[in-house]
């Protein structure tokens, strides 16, 4: 699923005009990632949490020419971890519950 799919989608769903629906997802998206470059985990109940973590400096080798040694730095990645409810859905095919406003 595309962004604008996801945005016709809700639009569709709850009458709102596409370019709201856009507005909004887009400024979520841009907070996530502003709190994901500060270092804070970004958690959505029952959804998952996304967590930025570094990797350790290790060395690499060409597989063509093992004796070429390349260090590669440490880095930032972001981490996703499902939600209970998600988990349920994605790993044994349960049917998704409705949201409720206790999702919040």
């Amino acid at each position: 699923m595309t962004k604008r799919e996801l945005v016709m989608r809700i639009s569709n769903e709850t009458g709102l005009i596409q370019e709201d629906v856009y507005s909004v997802l887009q400024k979520s998206l841009d907070y996530i990632i502003d709190s994901l470059a500060k270092g804070e985990n970004v958690e959505f109940r029952n959804f998952g949490v996304f967590e930025v973590r570094v990797t350790k400096q290790r060395v690499g080798r060409n597989p063509n020419n093992p004796s070429y040694v390349v260090t590669i730095p440490p880095r930032k990645t972001v981490k996703f971890k499902m939600g209970r409810i998600m988990k349920k859905v994605i790993t044994d095919g349960e049917d998704r519950p409705p949201s409720t406003k206790d999702d919040l």
